[in-house]
Formats: structure tokens, sequence, C-alpha cells
């Protein structure tokens, strides 16, 4: 009996891990080399980037709960740094730009800079604190 209650407490404790360790990555905002990534150099011509600014991308879903809160993340972000654009892309009405992109789970935001190239990447819900930090350099 105490031998089965063991294996069940370790049991319990790695599957804690695991999911620990394939949640802790999610919101995260990664830089994108411009030579690798997903969708690193795709073309974003039909994107509706800004021309005057930097552009948050996310591409979300009806059916996305999520999505919601990254709305409400990026809307903030965008309203207090001014000349951020956001460009919302629903993956059921445009597939095409969602395996452009290779966006294979959502919420994803990607950012791009002023020359349209795509500089970070977030899979989850990223937090604003990040989004800033990764846009600043972007205005200069």
């Amino acid at each position: 009996m105490t031998t089965v209650i063991v294996t069940i407490g370790a049991a319990l404790a790695l599957a804690a891990l695991v999911g620990w360790l394939l949640t802790s990555r999610s919101g995260a905002v990664r830089e994108v080399r411009s030579d690798s990534g997903p969708g690193a150099d795709a073309d974003a011509t039909d994107l509706d980037l800004s021309s005057s600014g930097p552009t948050v991308v996310h591409f979300s879903a009806p059916w996305c709960g999520p999505c919601d809160r990254v709305r409400r993340v990026v809307d903030q972000v965008c309203d207090d740094m001014g000349s951020v654009a956001h460009v919302e892309i629903d993956i059921d009405a445009n597939p095409a730009a969602a395996r452009r992109f290779s966006v294979l789970s959502l919420p994803t935001t990607l950012i791009f800079d002023i020359d349209g190239q795509q500089r970070y990447r977030a899979s989850g819900v990223p937090k604003a604190a990040d989004l800033r930090s990764a846009l600043q350099p972007l205005l200069a």
C-alpha cells in the first residue's frame, strides 16, 4: 500500500514538472533573427503593417479564449506607446497568413519593425512589460 502511494505521488510530481516545463515559455517575447526562426523571412505585405512605426500583429480566432486577453494587453500597450499599430488576424478567415508565419498555436503575437521585418514573436499571452521592452528600441 505504501509503495502504491509513493508511486502515485512520484507520478503526480513528474506530471506537475512536465506541465510546468511545457508552459514556462508561454507568453515569452522572443527575438527572431532575420535568417532563422518560424516565419522570419515570410512576406508580410498583405498584413496591413504601419509605415510610420512598429506593428504588433496578433493571430486569433473567435473561439480562442486567451486571444481576448492578448487583445486587451496589446491595445493597452499600443495606446500607451502612441506610434505602435495593432493588427489582429483571424486565422479562420486568413489561414494562409497563419501558415506563412508558422502559427501553430493561439494566441501568437508577432512584432514587426517599420521596415516590415519580423523582430519578435510570442506564443501565449505576453506581459505588457515584455511587449513594451521589445517595442521601445523599435521606436527610435
